[in-house]
């Protein structure tokens, strides 16, 4: 595009380390592994994951659209970054108990402050400079105030007049109306004024909120602008026509401003009797919960900007001045706005696996063998026809499922409610507090309750993490337990962007290790070991730490030892320094780590051997599978668990052993050792914390058309199943 402002080149980027100001690693003591400087600090590696993400943004491999939704993405992680880990540690000042990397809290939230203004800066200096120069160029445009013709004025004035003045209840600032509550993360103006009004007051100060229903970037009609895809932001709208708003005074300065809020929720254990209720108390207050953030546009005075600091109670250093709108996630509406195949990811349509296509009989297929849906190549569709087939099969007698995360008008649901209604056993494990999803659970679990599912939340303390499906049918030779596992949410839109593993068995040893699991999350007994899973909080953590020191105890004797494991987060101490004592004992250890990660690789004599790449592209990477060399046995599991603390002592989790030889092999090549490769276009961890991108080879389109592509006679699309040629 000519014209355009240069970059450095996507592939050769080098990120700043994940811990700005941390401690070089000098010599390190074989056995103190406890040394601060060994780890990176979760939540500076967590901004440095956005900035990966923000850095596709630039990438010009990547279509243009698509590179908004990588802006977008970066900003909305760190909205939630603020509401959820910033919000924590502001909680915690003043107790300034290190972590493991040796920083106090007010040092944490110093480092985090200084990370982040980096961040904001970079991205609104990729939108200004590089995104929308690009999309003006492929015809495009967000017009700014700056530049609207007299015909786009006179448009803006009306839609003003006609869709959002009548909405609009400006406060101004005086003894009789207080600064108004603020909602989390919603679009505000502070308006500076002169002069006095109808009841001779002379306030200078009011505020202006405006309403979540309102759409916040809008299209221009061709015959007002010229174009075909030319829109405004809202707040352009309402900031050339606030002047409306205060009759006969002057407006000296308008300025959007935008205030982020702790939205984590608490709930007291010893004061609760029924979840959902005391949920359902909770959720309102979220909104006006403790503010942690403020932003404001770059223009906004000093004094004004302190008035705002002062009202929210926060520091300067919570301050984030931007140079457009305040919340760039409004961006993202273009995507669905602008009908530009050419400039977005070419689509594809799923594969489905051959046992489970149109017509088969999906138990009789369970039966024949192991089934794996390697998602989004493979459809989720089969999955949901599974539970259709049992709701509406006379010999299924009960049918048990965990929901963290669904959608709106969710198939599964829908067929739950039917089975249940049909008389059959149906219980539901809903986890009310997977966090932004508690009012559509509680919702959710009203619905099932009402349909006749015994609904249950799980274990108080620990979140149900876990994805399980039991079916358990009637038949010729007695009761029989259908099963699947995932390393991902029963959720069909999730399940066409994210990376993750589906397993579908009726081995008899698995389904009973699902019922007990079951049974322990709905009843009360004590945990026993399981025949083949593992789970979390009891088993799961003490397995991964003897299967790492199995692999050493195998360097240690000389034999071939290595361990490759994929998934979203490291960040669980004891786990790191296992895998540190490993390296030290010659085990080669690959780690595909998409987002914070804590251990750094390749420090002399303590992580030589191990290597951490973080793979970001089409496809959210979101499976988590764990490989061992285990002396030739060539053990691999898939699990629903990172390897966090929160996953490993504070969440209920499976981890499943992939059995099927031929599908083990399947899921090594395609799922694991595929991401290896130094073509592999990817973000390689370097000693000091920081990430270099390498490679060319673009693994989510090689593996949508490897896939894909497998001769087959059918295809599903969103809708169900369909014959292609």
């Amino acid at each position: 595009m000519n014209g355009m402002p240069s970059a450095p080149p996507a592939r050769d980027r080098v990120l700043a380390p994940a811990d700005p100001g941390a401690p070089a690693v000098t010599a390190i003591r074989f056995d103190d592994l406890d040394a601060p400087e060994l780890f990176s600090n979760r939540e500076l590696s967590v901004i440095a994951f956005n900035e990966r993400v923000l850095a596709l943004a630039l990438d010009p491999a990547v279509p243009l659209l698509e590179r908004v939704r990588f802006l977008t993405i970066s900003c909305s992680n760190l909205d939630e970054f603020f509401e959820v880990r910033k919000a924590s540690y502001q909680e915690l000042q003043g107790t300034n108990a290190p972590s493991f990397d040796g920083r106090s809290t007010s040092e944490l939230l110093r480092d985090i402050a200084r990370s982040a203004h980096v961040l904001v800066d970079e991205q609104y200096r990729v939108v200004n400079d590089v995104i929308l120069p690009a999309l003006a160029a492929e015809g495009i445009r967000v017009r700014r105030r700056s530049d609207w013709t007299d015909a786009e004025v006179a448009w803006a004035r009306r839609y003003f007049d006609e869709h959002v003045e009548p909405v609009l209840t400006p406060v101004a600032l005086d003894p009789a109306h207080p600064f108004p509550k603020i909602l989390n993360k919603s679009l505000n103006f502070v308006v500076l004024l002169q002069g006095a009004d109808a009841f001779g007051r002379d306030a200078n100060i009011a505020v202006v909120q405006i309403p979540r229903p309102l759409a916040r970037l809008l299209q221009l009609p061709s015959d007002v602008s010229g174009g075909k895809h030319d829109f405004v932001m809202l707040s352009s709208i309402v900031h050339a026509n606030v002047d409306k708003l205060f009759p006969g005074m002057t407006v000296t300065g308008c300025y959007q401003f935008r205030v982020t809020r702790n939205s984590e929720l608490w709930v007291d254990e010893e004061e609760v009797e029924d979840m959902l209720k005391a949920l359902e108390g909770e959720l309102p207050d979220r909104r006006f919960a403790e503010p942690v953030r403020l932003e404001v546009v770059k223009d906004c005075p000093a004094d004004t900007a302190q008035f705002l600091l002062e009202r929210f109670g926060l520091p300067a250093q919570d301050l984030y001045r931007v140079d457009g709108p305040v919340n760039l996630n409004r961006l993202g509406a273009l995507y669905a706005k602008v009908d530009r195949s050419d400039l977005k990811y070419a689509p594809f349509v799923p594969r489905v696996p051959r046992q489970m296509q149109r017509g088969a009989d999906p138990f009789e297929a369970i039966r024949a063998g192991d089934i794996m849906v390697h998602q989004p190549f493979e459809s989720f569709q089969p999955v949901v026809e599974l539970v259709r087939r049992a709701a509406a099969d006379p010999h299924v007698v009960a049918i048990k499922q965990t929901l963290y995360r669904t959608e709106e008008n969710s198939q599964i649901v829908a067929a739950l409610r039917e089975a249940a209604r049909a008389g059959k056993q149906v219980t539901i494990v809903v986890e009310l507090l997977a966090r932004f999803d508690e009012q559509g659970n509680i919702d959710l679990a009203n619905e099932l309750q009402d349909a006749g599912a015994q609904v249950v939340y799980g274990v108080f303390g620990y979140k149900t993490h876990a994805k399980m499906l039991m079916i358990v049918r009637r038949e010729a030779d007695g009761l029989r337990r259908y099963v699947h596992l995932s390393t991902g949410n029963y959720h069909s839109g999730t399940a066409r962007a994210y990376t993750d593993i589906g397993y579908l068995t009726a081995n008899p040893v698995i389904g009973e290790d699902v019922h007990r699991l079951f049974n322990r999350l709905t009843g009360l007994g004590e945990a026993r070991r399981l025949g083949a899973l593992l789970d979390s909080p009891f088993t799961l953590r003490q397995e991964l730490l003897r299967m790492i020191e199995a692999e050493a105890d195998h360097a240690r004797a000389g034999h071939p030892a290595r361990i490759v494991a994929k998934m979203n987060a490291v960040t669980e101490l004891q786990t790191m320094r296992a895998l540190y004592r490993a390296s030290q004992a010659g085990v080669e250890i690959d780690l595909v780590v998409r987002g914070a990660c804590c251990l750094r690789p390749g420090i002399p004599g303590v992580s030589d051997h191990i290597r951490v790449r973080s793979v970001l592209g089409r496809f959210l990477e979101h499976s988590r599978l764990y490989y061992f060399e285990a002396g030739g046995e060539r053990k691999l599991f898939a699990s629903s668990a990172d390897w966090m603390g929160r996953n490993l002592f504070r969440r209920i989790e499976t981890c499943f052993p992939i059995l099927d030889a031929r599908l083990k092999e399947r899921m090594l090549e395609e799922c694991l050792f595929n991401y290896l490769p130094d073509d592999v276009a990817c973000w390689l961890m370097r000693s000091d914390g920081s990430y270099v991108r390498q490679g060319s080879r673009e693994l989510h389109r090689e593996l949508v058309e490897r896939i894909t592509s497998v001769p087959d006679p059918a295809r599903v699309d969103d809708s169900g199943y369909h014959e292609v040629g």
